[in-house]
């Protein structure tokens, strides 16, 4: 058979997962690996897909993960840290009604449990600056309060995320993260499959 691409691949045989071999699983295992190394090509395209998609905000939204990034990296932050600023809204096109957690559900087979739990929580913080103008309670956030990574999570959206909506600002381009981005999701480190890959 052939794949999208156009190159013969083999198939498992099996309608049913429950009928499914070893044998099976070795044919998928095998297409598997090289589909999971392609996984930051795919994020860098839908990256992309955030340019020109401005939403009523003063710059679009690929505009406003560059400046996000480019303040968490210019601060000194590490590259995870870093793809964490870049990542955190890409869950906009898909997730508009939870976009943090479709930002939070990519990142977390390769991220410190710090930095999951402050792109998962990033938009209830984030709150606190616009939530009292459309009728929401801008003190969600204090349902957090005293979790250890409260003052963290805080901290991302006053200093990087918060302030990344300058249309006068510069800001790096999508290609000087590309390399830290590769290197962040080069491997998983909290994943259900991880012993399979091993």
């Amino acid at each position: 058979m052939n794949t999208p691409d156009g190159r013969d691949s083999i198939r498992a045989d099996f309608a049913d997962m429950a009928a499914s071999t070893q044998g099976d699983w070795r044919i998928i295992m095998d297409e598997f690996i090289p589909y999971a190394k392609a996984l930051p090509d795919r994020v860098l395209t839908h990256l992309r897909l955030l340019e020109g998609e401005h939403g009523g905000f003063p710059v679009d939204r690929l505009t406003h993960s560059l400046q996000t990034a480019t303040r968490a990296h210019q601060d000194g932050r590490d590259e995870e840290y870093v793809v964490c600023a870049l990542l955190h809204d890409i869950g906009d096109t898909l997730g508009p009604y939870n976009h943090a957690d479709v930002a939070a559900a990519l990142l977390q087979p390769f991220v410190s449990d710090a930095n999951h739990w402050m792109v998962q929580h990033h938009g209830v913080f984030q709150g606190y600056y616009f939530f009292h103008h459309i009728g929401m309670n801008r003190d969600l956030r204090e349902s957090f309060r005293g979790h250890p990574c409260f003052e963290r999570t805080a901290e991302f959206c006053a200093r990087y995320d918060g302030p990344a909506f300058d249309a006068k600002a510069a800001w790096l381009p999508l290609e000087a993260f590309e390399p830290m981005l590769r290197r962040v999701l080069a491997a998983p480190r909290n994943s259900l499959y991880r012993a399979a890959l091993e």
